[in-house]
């Protein structure tokens, strides 16, 4: 252990010698081992305590929770962005091609310093997103790529605000929280609840953003390799190959996320047990399109075998159905033409799916049964 504590110390004295004099008694920057330290931590509660200790337990609802946290995320986000932008980057003081780190005590300069700590910072507040993930037993979330980038960030920007807080590199941080204003306003709006799943037809661009952010950043990095610039190459290489590392890794979430999907949805719609635009909508129990019941639902074989159930969730209901009419608590089916289903004893299909998955069912016809039921009993 004396060996051990040792070794870390001579580490911290070699870093001290090295690192920019501004930063190194600000919070967390004296060594790199208490980043790295939360780090552990959150990659053991997420992967280990959390899903253990949630195991037996009900997932928690978190709607409201969510939303403000995530639009505090998208407000936090713009103030970076706002800020490396005016200390440098969006003000022409700033060269794309080559900025070599500015060690003053310039006000200008000064900024850019506060930022880059900041930005730092905004990375141990983003463990919150997989937290939630956790919370919510969003297990099919926390993703290899979710928490290695996570994991990750936190660490590799300390090395950034202890030697470098300003210049070349910090070209990161003005993409990174411009692609972060995106990416969290579309979380809030997804947390907000179903009714919104309309305006967010853009999620899968959002994935590509990330990854034309990275092509962004290791062109602007690996650029220093080729040109007299006045920059460390050591973080050339450190920033770059971060980029390349997450390119590949978001590009392989991408394939996975959405070429694969494309394949299912293909191969249910050679099947009929699919409607043509691939989605279940989920609709709040508490909607106003639901009653919901106490009883159970009631499933009766289905005709041609067209009938599916869309995970769970509620679909939308065609024009003309009674609203009031209890349906189910909260389950919908995916009912073809031709297809039978009962839901609370309410016949939905006989030949009334359509093209689009939506069961309809006429008003008269609904009563006429529930009429003729009370009338057996």
């Amino acid at each position: 252990m004396a060996l051990i504590m040792k070794y870390i110390e001579s580490i911290n004295r070699y870093m001290d010698s090295h690192s920019d004099s501004r930063t190194k008694d600000w919070p967390m920057m004296s060594s790199p081992f208490p980043t790295l330290a939360v780090c552990l931590t959150y990659v053991y509660l997420v992967k280990v305590l959390g899903p253990r200790l949630m195991e037996n337990r009900k997932p928690l609802h978190l709607q409201q929770l969510l939303v403000s946290y995530n639009a505090l995320q998208v407000v936090f986000s713009a103030w970076l962005f706002y800020e490396i932008g005016q200390s440098g980057w969006l003000t022409g003081h700033y060269s794309f091609r080559c900025q070599p780190v500015d060690y003053s005590n310039n006000p200008r300069t000064l900024r850019m310093v506060h930022a880059c700590w900041w930005y730092y910072f905004s990375k141990f507040t983003e463990f919150m997103d997989t937290i939630f993930f956790v919370l919510r037993k969003k297990t099919s979330q926390v993703t290899t790529l979710h928490v290695i980038h996570h994991g990750c960030m936190p660490m590799s920007v300390w090395f950034g605000v202890k030697f470098t807080p300003g210049g070349h590199s910090t070209f990161f941080g003005l993409l990174n929280t411009f692609v972060h204003i995106v990416m969290y306003t579309y979380y809030m709006f997804s947390a907000m609840g179903p009714q919104y799943q309309k305006y967010l037809w853009w999620k899968k661009y959002l994935t590509t953003l990330q990854m034309v952010q990275f092509i962004l950043i290791m062109v602007h990095a690996f650029q220093l390799l080729f040109i007299d610039c006045n920059y460390p190459k050591a973080f050339v290489w450190w920033i770059g190959m971060h980029a390349v590392m997450f390119f590949f890794l978001f590009n392989e979430f991408y394939k996975a996320a959405y070429r694969n999907r494309l394949m299912k949805k293909n191969a249910l719609l050679a099947n009929g047990h699919a409607k043509p635009n691939g989605y279940c909508k989920s609709i709040n129990a508490h909607d106003d399109l639901f009653m919901p019941q106490p009883t159970a639902a009631v499933t009766t074989p289905k005709a041609n075998g067209n009938a599916t159930l869309c995970n769970g969730h509620a679909n939308g209901l065609k024009n003309g159905y009674n609203k009031q009419q209890p349906i189910a608590n909260g389950n919908a089916t995916t009912i073809g033409n031709g297809s039978a289903h009962k839901t609370n004893g309410v016949l939905l299909a006989n030949g009334y799916g359509n093209g689009n998955g939506y069961a309809t069912k006429l008003v008269d016809d609904v009563n006429q049964e529930l009429t003729h039921r009370k009338t057996q009993k």
